[in-house]
């Protein structure tokens, strides 16, 4: 059945302009995009360009590097050109690193307001993006907020986080200047759900997600899932990171995790599972965690069930493109496309179901996400 007869599946977006960073849109009906941000040095050219082709490989759409010093802007000239995606730079306090990256090549500037300096500063960052065809990206973060906003409200709060964009907003649409999109994070969830709906009630300037400093690898990939799971429900956002303590390759997994779980992008295999009990029929969770590696490398979107029994196995092998249902005696049942295929001995399920899946996507080809 399609979402379009099941309503209660549907999410509709909230209207935004389109904006480019490079060649990937951002914005109205475009796909909400996925980065990530490396954690090298910027100006360890061979390291941060393989971290980039490592998340590029994992499906990233951008990839933000620092820039806190005049060598790093120099190496984006070399990383810009030679990275697959476009290229955000992350330029804080000084406004001359925003003007220099524009220069060497970034496709897109992230600002702190708070921290970037008075609004001569900015103008001057303006114009080099004008000149250079460069997106800004206003990130507004509750730990970074301007002096006044703190004196006005006391301490860090939605309200403020939502003034200091508007403020940031009028500086760059009254210099002529519309292709930039914006950021409210804060740590605490709460603060950045409700920062991110009052933003998207005055502006129609397309919104960057994240829950800000968010953790480890589990801890912060739960945290962001219910702080931004909740707004790309109600249909806010339209481009996105995971800020995690890990490897940058994961803030991508799970950013795309996030959107598969809500319908939003379809890339690769989405496997269902089960957690297992007593009733399996093979070992589910080492053979969810083999074929999880062995299938990283497909892009196609498909669904694929792997249940230890015949309880919920057979029903949900009918709704998914490939299925593997536990029996007895060593061996499970096969399903493609909901119907039953053949029996199949457990030791031989792995390299069946990677044959099956390959197969199939060959035959589909790379779906439009």
């Amino acid at each position: 059945m399609l979402n379009s007869i099941r309503p209660w599946k549907n999410i509709y977006r909230r209207k935004s302009k389109k904006i480019f960073v490079g060649s990937v849109p951002v914005g109205g009906e475009a796909p909400i995009s996925v980065q990530s941000m490396t954690n090298t040095l910027t100006t360890d050219i061979k390291a941060t360009l393989n971290q980039i082709n490592d998340c590029v490989k994992a499906g990233a759409d951008l990839m933000r590097v620092s820039c806190p010093d005049i060598e790093s802007t120099e190496a984006l000239k070399e990383i810009c050109s030679e990275s697959p995606v476009p290229i955000i730079a992350d330029i804080h306090f000084h406004y001359k690193r925003a003007i220099e990256a524009a220069r060497n090549g970034a496709a897109c500037l992230r600002i702190n307001p708070g921290n970037i300096g008075d609004s001569t500063k900015v103008k001057e960052v303006i114009s080099a993006a004008k000149d250079y065809n460069c997106a800004i990206r206003i990130g507004v973060n509750a730990g970074s907020l301007e002096r006044k906003l703190l004196e006005t409200y006391g301490e860090p709060c939605p309200d403020a986080m939502v003034e200091s964009g508007r403020n940031h907003i009028r500086i760059l649409e009254d210099n002529d200047f519309f292709n930039f999109k914006i950021s409210v994070k804060a740590s605490d969830v709460f603060m950045s759900a409700a920062a991110y709906q009052g933003l998207a009630e005055i502006t129609e300037a397309p919104i960057h997600l994240g829950i800000t400093e968010a953790g480890g690898k589990i801890s912060g990939t739960i945290k962001s899932a219910i702080g931004m799971g909740n707004l790309l429900w109600m249909g806010i956002g339209d481009t996105l990171r995971i800020s995690l303590s890990a490897d940058p390759v994961e803030e991508i997994k799970a950013g795309f995790e996030i959107l598969k779980s809500l319908g939003l992008r379809h890339r690769g295999v989405q496997i269902i599972s089960c957690p297992s009990c007593a009733r399996q029929g093979f070992d589910v969770i080492k053979t969810v965690e083999v074929l999880e590696d062995r299938l990283a490398h497909i892009r196609t979107p498909m669904s694929l069930s792997i249940i230890g029994c015949v309880v919920n196995g057979p029903g949900e092998a009918l709704m998914t493109d490939i299925g593997f249902t536990g029996g007895g005696s060593g061996s499970g049942m096969i399903y493609n496309a909901g119907k039953r295929m053949h029996k199949l001995k457990n030791e031989d399920m792995i390299e069946d179901i990677v044959e099956l899946v390959e197969k199939r996507a060959q035959e589909i080809g790379t779906s439009k996400e």
